[in-house]
């Protein structure tokens, strides 16, 4: 396990990153992104909505975006939205997700099968442990409720994947540090996106923690994934 790795998944380091970058946090991923964040959290949300659910759980809620998209698409559902950094919350909050606690996700506050959908925008990739997060979830959704896991993930072709590899590990941390002030908050990035979880070895993952049918969408020519499963009965 490199250092990188101890890092991303130490969770007073996650917090303490997230907290120092949060008035920078919206700006630095729209502009990282190319602005295609906001088609991704759209997709994100219509597929929720298709499901028709009455409770969502936003796990991972950071500064609101993807709760506010929950909302708009699925108007007559309760979203929550959760996350362990207070100042991302502060931020949800002046946004108007009516509903935020602050919550770790692996003892999330809530009784089992509570929740028709349960969405997590990079979000899992910090956790201390994925199977563990993932197995939390499954226990606070319905039988049959929606996952959706959203995160950064590798092309699949070999020369975008080259390319994106130099932009993750040169790039995006010099321009991360630009837009925030903290390039040390975004050092870490590159290779947590490296090892973590995707295509088949993400579903398999997403299978074995309790859910079934998980089925994966790259997003932006695999520069990041969405994964979808149910809630075994």
């Amino acid at each position: 396990m490199t250092n990188a790795r101890l890092k991303q998944q130490d969770p007073e380091f996650v917090r303490e990153t997230f907290a120092g970058i949060s008035s920078r946090y919206d700006i630095a991923n729209h502009v990282l992104s190319g602005g295609v964040d906001f088609l991704w959290r759209a997709k994100a949300a219509k597929l929720v909505a298709a499901t028709h659910p009455a409770r969502i759980l936003d796990l991972a809620t950071g500064s609101g975006d993807l709760a506010v998209a929950l909302k708009k698409t699925c108007p007559g559902a309760q979203v929550v939205g959760v996350d362990f950094c207070l100042p991302m919350l502060e931020i949800a909050q002046k946004k108007g997700v009516p509903s935020l606690i602050q919550g770790d996700g692996l003892a999330l506050p809530f009784q089992d099968a509570t929740f028709d959908a349960l969405t997590v925008a990079f979000g899992l990739r910090n956790m201390a442990s994925w199977d563990g997060a993932l197995k939390e979830m499954a226990r606070v959704l319905k039988p049959q409720g929606l996952l959706l896991v959203m995160d950064f993930s590798m092309p699949t072709n070999r020369l975008l994947r080259a390319l994106y590899r130099v932009y993750l590990h040169h790039g995006l941390t010099r321009i991360a540090g630009l837009l925030t002030g903290r390039p040390e908050a975004y050092d870490y990035l590159g290779e947590s996106i490296e090892k973590f979880p995707r295509g088949e070895t993400m579903l398999r993952l997403v299978e074995s923690c309790g859910f079934e049918d998980p089925r994966a969408f790259p997003l932006a020519f695999g520069v990041a994934s969405m994964t979808v499963a149910k809630r075994k009965p």
